[in-house]
């Protein structure tokens, strides 16, 4: 027994249990890192999307605010047809670095209230027509003043006085034969 080193073999034996354990564990380390990347992977995929669905957002609510700022000051400047004048303005509107809305033309950058000014005094078609009517229209015609107020709805009810519902035919029929006169 003196030519056996005990000492060796079981370090040996330690060993070979030690890298044993290691091998067996070794793959479930390898399985669980795998799944953590697949996880970050997912995760990191998630907040991509994310962060492109927010810079829509802002673009789109961006772009409502752009729209709503243009109509308003069409509006304010009187147009009557504020689809129709929009469309024809919106490509040359833009956002500066600082936020704020200009035109860009063949000029330069204009303010936004200046281009839109000049664009309704240079296409008045757009704002409503000065004169009421056209061809086909006919004048109407005002029945002279009786010197009697006029039927308020509100006040017909039943129970009225004589005098009242008198009063509320006539002008039905004045009414009606100034209707049947224009057909």
């Amino acid at each position: 027994m003196e030519g056996i080193d005990i000492q060796s073999i079981v370090r040996q034996a330690v060993q070979e249990y030690v890298s044993n354990e290691h091998s067996k564990v070794e793959p479930a380390h390898k399985a669980e890192l795998q799944e953590e990347r697949k996880r970050r992977e997912q995760l990191e995929k998630r907040l991509n999307e994310l962060v492109e669905e927010n810079k829509r957002s802002r673009h789109m609510a961006a772009e409502a605010e752009r729209s709503s700022t243009v109509r308003a000051e069409l509006q304010r400047l009187g147009v009557a047809k504020i689809d129709l004048a929009f469309k024809a303005v919106q490509d040359g509107i833009v956002r500066t670095e600082d936020g704020r809305l200009v035109a860009r033309n063949e000029t330069g950058e204009t303010s936004l209230k200046e281009y839109l000014n000049s664009f309704v005094s240079e296409n008045p078609e757009f704002l409503p027509a000065r004169i009421a009517g056209g061809t086909g229209m006919t004048g109407s015609v005002k029945a002279p003043g009786s010197g009697r107020e006029t039927v308020d709805l509100e006040r017909i009810r039943p129970g009225m006085s004589t005098e009242e519902m008198q009063r509320v035919r006539e002008e039905i029929v004045r009414v009606a034969s100034q209707t049947l006169k224009g057909m």
